[in-house]
């Protein structure tokens, strides 16, 4: 029987090291691969097609939930898990929106995970069960700060939430420019875009605004240019 392969990505060492000693006990599993960031993510999923990823949402470069989308975009038989230690809401929601096969959380035991990855590449849906019930009650919710936020960056092409991302993360638009390899002239298109858009006119709202739609963590240390 031909294992699943499966791509990590997860911006922590010694967390993919520790997924892939654990998954790779069990024989029809098989990791092919291991990002650090979620634009190394895209590009490797690419590269290898894997059946199943698990991706991280807080990453740097590109956050786990846009990765999630630009592959699924580039991949659609590809099955994704969001393996996270966050479960706000603001999360949550993204991530029911970002076309994920699953939502687990860190504490999940090993066994879990390898149901999980089994069960999303037949064909199935996998959350942990605490994730479910919140889920099933955000998805009841059709108003509130976090979900607003969410439905705003609904608007914004994959390249303005690259972005709003690394704006958010303290990039200066040269810094910007580099590593998305375009020219400080788009960024600052894509920056007034971002702003018109969303209806927010400085970097410290944008920042306010990429932690509320989860595309980083509260806990993330910004520099507000």
């Amino acid at each position: 029987m031909k294992p699943i392969t499966i791509l990590l990505a997860d911006d922590h060492t010694i967390v993919r090291e520790g997924l892939r000693k654990m998954l790779e006990l069990d024989h029809d599993l098989d990791v092919v691969g291991e990002a650090q960031d979620g634009r190394e993510a895209v590009q490797l999923a690419i590269d290898l097609r894997p059946d199943v990823i698990l991706m991280d949402i807080a990453m740097p470069r590109l956050n786990g939930l846009e990765a999630t989308r630009q592959i699924l975009k580039a991949l659609p038989q590809t099955k994704i898990i969001i393996l996270t230690a966050h479960s706000d809401d603001a999360y949550l929601t993204s991530a029911s929106e970002c076309g994920a096969a699953g939502f687990l959380l860190k504490q999940n035991s090993s066994m879990e995970i390898c149901r999980a990855i089994r069960n999303v590449k037949n064909g199935g849906v996998s959350a942990s069960p605490q994730v479910a019930s919140r889920l099933r009650r955000l998805n009841q919710k059709s108003s509130g700060n976090s979900s607003a936020a969410g439905r705003k960056v609904n608007l914004l092409t994959s390249r303005e939430i690259e972005v709003l991302q690394l704006i958010a993360e303290g990039s200066a638009n040269k810094q910007t420019a580099e590593e998305l390899s375009i020219s400080i002239k788009t960024v600052e298109k894509h920056r007034a875009r971002l702003m018109a858009k969303l209806g927010i006119h400085d970097t410290a709202g944008l920042t306010r605004h990429a932690i509320a739609a989860g595309i980083i963590e509260s806990g993330v240390q910004v520099t507000i240019l």
